[in-house]
């Protein structure tokens, strides 16, 4: 086995590896925290804080947070080694989609 065909095996092995968190990055990430974000604006400022309302927002705010940390910067991190671009792809993939959907719910508040 030459050392081409051994580098091409694990750029394969990568390129597979990588498909998953991508589109979980891409994909699954950016709407989830984007109706996360809604739903929890939503419900802090509609004043109807039941029990059962309360704790769904807190799961919610639970397995966003879970999604955040393990599928995207753990893998991000994991992938490419760098925290900084770990955190880049954290504030890109879930931090702006959740303000997005805060903001979209407060300007719909509002008007």
């Amino acid at each position: 086995m030459n050392p081409s065909s051994q580098s091409s095996q694990i750029e394969t092995r990568l390129g597979r590896h990588a498909l998953v968190p991508n589109l979980v990055r891409f994909a699954l990430a950016p709407p989830v925290l984007f109706f996360g974000g809604f739903f929890t604006t939503s419900f802090l400022i509609s004043g109807q804080y039941t029990w059962s309302r309360t704790t769904q927002t807190v799961a919610l705010t639970f397995a966003m947070l879970i999604l955040s940390y393990e599928f995207v910067y753990k893998e991000h991190l994991s992938l490419n080694g760098s925290s900084n671009r770990a955190w880049s792809a954290l504030l890109y993939s879930c931090v702006f989609p959740y303000v997005i959907g805060a903001v979209v719910v407060l300007a719909l508040w509002v008007f």
